[in-house]
Order: C-alpha cells, then structure tokens, then sequence
C-alpha cells in the first residue's frame, strides 16, 4: 500500500479496489468493502456513511495484513474467521469448509419437510463447520442433534460454533468415519454435504478454493459419488421409519444420486433446484 499523509475510508477502498482488480479479485469492490468494515468492527454501509473519516495507524496496519493476504487469493472468510450462514456467524478455518449460500437450499429444505414442534432427531455427517446441524438446532427448538466428521480438528470448530449459537446442549460431537461412531442410533433425518466434486475437476476451480480450502471437504478422490453411495447404503441402517435422508449434490449428480437411492430401496425421491436452476439437493424417505 503507497505511502499517503491521510488515508480516509474512501481513498482507502478506492485504492484497494483497483489493487485487488489488478490481482484478477472478481468481486474487488466487496471484498474491499468487507475487510475494511471487519477492521473497523462496523457494518458496510457505516463506510458510506462515513467516507471521508481518516483511518487510525493501527486500522491501516491490520487492513494492510488483510489486503496481502486476499491479494494471494486466501478467500475472505479464511482471512476475518468467519462466514455469516442462514443468517447466523460460523467460525470458520483451513480445516473446515466455507459455507455457501447453496447450502442453505439443503437447510431449508430439511426444515420445510420436518413439524417444528415435534421431538425429532438429526445427524449431519461430515459437518465441517457445523452450519448445517446448528442451523438446524437453532430453527428447530426441540430437535437434538448429532454430527460426524473424519476431521477433529473440524469438530473442534463446530462445537466452539454450537456455544456461540447457544445450542451446545442439544448436540453431540463425534469423530469418525461416516455412521461407524453412531452405533445402532437411529434418527428422523440424517443431512449431509458430502464432498462430491470429482477428482479430475479439482484442477478447474477457482485459485481460493484448490489452493486453501481442505481437498477432503472437496473431493472423494474419486468420480465424486463415492460418498452417495455409502451414504444412502449405510444409512438405510440408521433412519426411523418414515424419516428422511437430505443431500447435497454437485452439478449433473442428481440422477446418479436418484438411482443409487432408488436401488438402496429409498422412496418419493425428490430433487431440488439451486437459485442458479442447478440441481442442487435430493431428499429420499425410509417408507415401505
């Protein structure tokens, strides 16, 4: 960042725009906008609001740490710890996956398909993060939840997530292997965002995701349905009568995923649609 005798919020982010531009930062203008309004611990629109305030040295040296790091493509929730989901703060790490708005499609479906006032039990597996499950706990009052994931490092992130949602005591954390810590648990609804982007895809996404997001979150290694077909196998051992299992899926997996289903004996197998028309989530019910 130049040498400059005042440097007010405008100058600032003007200045950090055309510098992120010309680090190819496709959304320059609001990743600018949103590191600086963490840095000042305000809203965006305070810096509107407030355009010609002059930065504070101790400011300009914390934004300075952020703007390097995002000009090396470290994607922003990595770089501020957090990323806002279903309208509620997720800590976030390297060792857990960045929610995204998609996934939210997957929440609200669990939640259109479920009698909010009932008792019901939830286990998400693979949680990362915990934004589904907490998501979950926190629209549902009366629902208890469990939650797996291979990592315990993510783990450790989800449950410092679940304190903070206030929602702590009706979880239960675990790590391992898919359904193997669940022993003979059975639940209303099992959830899951497996990683589901084929191995030879991996090359083609976007610098901020290959290069800092944990591959194992992206991909099965495999032709990305590997995880589908475990899920809805094993998982027919684990969900009550009547109970449903709900996936999210990556681009053209909606009818491989429906078939895998189909032969696993799920039923009223319905697929849905992502904002952008993807095919985004499949829900399949335990009914004979």
């Amino acid at each position: 960042m130049e040498k400059k005798d005042v440097w007010t919020i405008n100058s600032l982010l003007n200045w950090t725009v055309n510098y992120f531009k010309s680090k190819n930062i496709q959304s320059a203008r609001l990743d600018a906008e949103v590191l600086l309004s963490h840095v000042l611990r305000q809203e965006r629109i305070y810096l509107y609001v407030h355009f010609d305030e002059p930065m504070e040295q101790n400011e300009l040296s914390k934004f300075r740490e952020y703007v390097k790091k995002r000009a090396q493509h470290v994607p922003i929730a990595y770089i501020i710890g957090e990323r806002e989901f279903m309208g509620l703060p997720f800590k976030v790490t390297k060792d857990t996956l960045i929610p995204r708005p998609d996934t939210e499609i997957l929440v609200e479906n669990v939640l259109n398909n479920v009698d909010k006032d009932k008792e019901i039990e939830i286990v998400d597996i693979g949680t990362g993060s915990g934004a589904i499950i907490l998501s979950l706990l926190v629209n549902l009052p009366k629902a208890q939840g469990k939650t797996v994931d291979i990592s315990s490092k993510a783990i450790e992130v989800a449950k410092e997530n679940a304190v903070n949602l206030q929602v702590n005591d009706r979880c239960e954390f675990f790590v391992g292997d898919l359904f193997a810590p669940l022993n003979d648990n059975k639940f209303d609804v099992i959830v899951s965002n497996p990683p589901y982007i084929p191995q030879k895809d991996i090359a083609t996404l976007e610098d901020d995701v290959k290069e800092y997001e944990p591959v194992s979150a992206l991909t099965d290694g495999g032709d990305g349905l590997s995880y589908y077909r475990r899920l809805l196998s094993e998982g027919k051992a684990y969900i009550k009568e009547n109970g449903f299992i709900a996936l999210e899926i990556g681009i053209y997996q909606s009818e491989d995923v429906k078939q895998i289903a189909m032969d696993n004996g799920w039923k009223n197998i319905k697929i849905i649609k992502d904002y952008a028309g993807i095919d985004r989530v499949v829900l399949a019910w335990n009914v004979n």
